[in-house]
């Protein structure tokens, strides 16, 4: 077995080495919606879209001097010679445009399409960029655009999955130390986690060959293979120690643990690939493939664990303790009668003896934490998450700061089916009304505040549908402001309160993107949710056997992560953290960041519950006592959930070695969401809903007894082994 594994990890391994060739950049836009059919249909219609590549050319002696407007004129010039560009435009060859000019004169843009999708764009700008970066006739040139900002999102996402494993193995091999206190012992959830995440970029390699993988997925997904992988074993060795100590052989110590502790894990990954899953409900491609990776992943984690840690542990047998750094100190838990000494034991007693104050207080804590979350501003992806030593970051905000903004915030508008002269120069007049509205353009002239200021000219051709096609399309140059000023400029030409369009319409460019981006997650949130809730309801009901304890248990975790999105709105959306973090705070959060939080920080705190509600069970099953069920329960299991906590936000931590802002979001939301759930919701809120609930919170009718007798988890009872047989508790039945 362990050959076998250690095989997989190297194909896996050398399969891996071109992964991030294969994996795709950007996937925070929806393709489907309105604003993308408006994408093709320029591109169908009028052979346009929208430019993706920007030169920042940069003359001392001003762009308008001799020797600048030939180099410009030349730059130009070649790169719409370059296979796979087009639509390349620039302040000189475009008569002078002042849009494409600074304000002080001394800069000017070139505008450019590089064919393909977002990865087939930033390869192509890979093999571009060294031959126009850089001095080049006196002038010097930036690259930018939207092709160069995914282009290095995916560059800095390859190495923060290096950087973050580097710092995070070393970190978790003293916190795995500390608990177990041997070098042996330590090195089993690293040996699991090290084949797990080999194979799992194996795994998604082979995905990436099938199907699109976003390059976020990459990050999220080995990270959270290799946390799942600790927990796990954490988790099995843990039990495998326990059986030992209590005078069982190697080998019955090996069956009693996959049949409790085995069953956990497997039952614990089933329920976070169904969290994952829930991702799959939104159209966006980062969060999409994030959901089919991290189903497989999880799945697999719990595979690699069930086999190969078991295999290590029959070769160790006691030998696996071997390397002893830290005295072995036996907790009260492990001494015969002596659990109700245990830090954990005397925590929930005393939780359980004031259920009431300490659910009120451990509640209203929460929710305090999460208040700033009412706040929330869900934004798309710009080039502020990037550093500043960014190239396509300084070109933004070089555009930004010195170029009329509305220019590359243009929304574009076409009627598919076409207008006449008269409606379409009606319209044109009617948008370029609107107080958002800068000016518009048409092939019947440029129009602006109600009245044509231009007649059509060469400037217009490019606004005229090709051959064979009665298409029109219009260009609506938001009035100078920020980004929600051209959203609602949108919002209201979609509506028809700017203008009544004379045929249907449809409406893209960055603003429409945008809009359609966070509607593709708001729309779909509450569906996600739904299935989602209905599927942990499902589950933990197949592992509790009880009604009301889903519920519960889902109830306890949504509360925990209140503290989670508080801080993340506190943090990064008004900036409280910048200055510590080094990133730039921009008003608003990027729309996806709340939505993979909440799939894996909820994933991760149901996993919590089943580890905890598995072995409470476990007692109250023996002891038919469900009062200290809960107590000797959560002492059998407090330490090593604890520590498997602490190794996994050790994982997660290592996000904030990244360069970019939303990944350092999920580097400080996922900890925290992982800690609050492993202290304040298992140290006391949920004693108190369990004592609370008493006997009552194991109900279970009889139809949905036969259900669970048949389908649910069972875990093999080491009692029964030792002793020949224990009494097992009926389910509860309320009066």
């Amino acid at each position: 077995m362990l050959w076998v594994a250690v095989l997989l990890a190297l194909i896996g391994g050398a399969g891996s080495a071109t992964l991030f060739d294969d994996v795709k950049g950007g996937g925070f836009t929806n393709p489907g919606a309105e604003s993308g059919q408006a994408a093709d249909a320029l591109a169908e219609h009028f052979g346009q879209s929208d430019p993706n590549l920007v030169l920042l050319v940069h003359a001392p002696g001003g762009v308008d001097d001799p020797a600048a407007q030939a180099a410009g004129t030349a730059l130009a010039e070649r790169l719409a010679d370059e296979d796979g560009v087009s639509g390349v435009i620039s302040y000189w060859t475009a008569g002078g445009a002042d849009q494409l000019r600074s304000a002080d004169g001394e800069r000017a843009l070139v505008l450019a399409t590089v064919a393909g999708d977002e990865t087939e764009a930033g390869h192509r700008l890979t093999a571009l960029r060294p031959g126009y970066e850089g001095e080049r006739d006196g002038v010097d040139v930036a690259v930018g655009g939207p092709a160069m900002i995914n282009n290095e999102v995916s560059e800095l996402s390859e190495r923060d999955v290096i950087k973050g494993e580097a710092i995070a193995f070393p970190i978790m091999l003293v916190v795995l130390v500390l608990v177990f206190g041997s070098l042996v012992a330590a090195s089993l959830p690293l040996a699991t986690g090290l084949i797990t995440i080999l194979v799992s970029m194996g795994l998604l390699w082979a995905m990436a060959q099938l199907t699109d993988v976003s390059v976020l997925a990459v990050n999220v997904v080995t990270l959270l293979g290799l946390g799942l992988a600790v927990d796990y074993s954490l988790l099995m060795v843990n039990r495998y120690r326990e059986e030992l100590r209590a005078g069982r052989d190697s080998a019955t110590a090996i069956r009693v643990m996959m049949g409790s502790a085995g069953r956990t894990v497997l039952f614990s990954a089933i329920t976070v690939a169904v969290t994952l899953a829930g991702l799959a409900w939104f159209p966006l491609l980062a969060l999409r493939s994030i959901a089919y990776s991290g189903i497989a992943i999880a799945v697999l984690t719990a595979l690699t664990t069930l086999t190969v840690l078991p295999a290590l542990l029959a070769v160790l047998g006691p030998r696996f303790e071997a390397g002893r750094v830290l005295r072995r100190r036996r907790s009260a838990a492990q001494e015969d009668g002596a659990a109700e000494n245990g830090f954990w034991h005397r925590l929930a007693s005393l939780v359980m003896r004031r259920p009431i104050p300490f659910a009120t207080l451990g509640t209203l804590f929460l929710l305090l934490l999460g208040l700033p979350f009412l706040s929330l501003n869900m934004g798309s992806l710009d080039e502020r998450a990037l550093p500043t030593s960014s190239a396509g970051r300084q070109v933004a905000e070089v555009m930004r700061a010195e170029f009329d903004s509305g220019e590359s915030m243009a929304v574009r508008v076409v009627l598919p089916e076409g207008a006449s002269q008269q409606e379409l120069a009606a319209y044109a007049t009617g948008l370029s009304a609107h107080p958002d509205a800068a000016r518009v353009d048409a092939a019947t002239g440029s129009y602006a505040r109600g009245t044509q200021v231009a007649q059509p000219g060469p400037q217009h051709a490019a606004l005229t549908a090709g051959e064979g096609s009665d298409a029109a399309t219009l260009t609506v140059v938001p009035a100078p402001g920020d980004q929600g000023r051209a959203e609602q400029l949108v919002r209201d030409i979609r509506s028809g309160a700017a203008a009544e369009p004379p045929s249907p319409i449809l409406v893209g460019g960055p603003a429409a993107v945008a809009l359609d981006g966070i509607s593709a997650i708001t729309d779909r949130l509450p569906v996600a949710a739904l299935t989602l809730g209905a599927a942990m309801v499902v589950l933990l009901f197949l592992l509790t056997g009880s009604v009301l304890l889903p519920f519960v248990a889902m109830l306890l975790s949504a509360l925990g992560l209140t503290a989670t999105f508080g801080a993340l709105v506190w943090g990064f959306q008004d900036g409280h953290l910048a200055g510590l973090l080094g990133f730039t705070a921009t008003g608003a959060i990027n729309g996806t960041v709340p939505v993979l939080l909440f799939a894996v920080a909820f994933g991760l705190g149901m996993d919590y519950q089943v580890f905890l509600l598995s072995r409470i069970r476990e007692e109250y099953e023996r002891s038919g006592d469900p009062t200290a069920a809960v107590a000797l329960g959560l002492e059998r299991i407090g330490r090593i959930v604890t520590a498997a906590a602490t190794a996994l936000s050790v994982v997660f931590l290592a996000f904030l070695v990244s360069d970019i802002s939303f990944m350092k979001a999920m580097g400080i939301g996922l900890p925290l969401a992982v800690l609050m759930d492993a202290t304040l919701i298992r140290g006391a809120l949920l004693p108190a809903a369990m004592r609370l609930g008493g006997r009552a919170i194991w109900w279970l009718p009889a139809p949905l007894r036969r259900v669970h007798d048949r389908f649910g988890l069972h875990d093999a009872d080491p009692h029964e082994d030792a002793a020949g047989g224990a009494r097992r508790a009926e389910p509860a039945r309320l009066p």
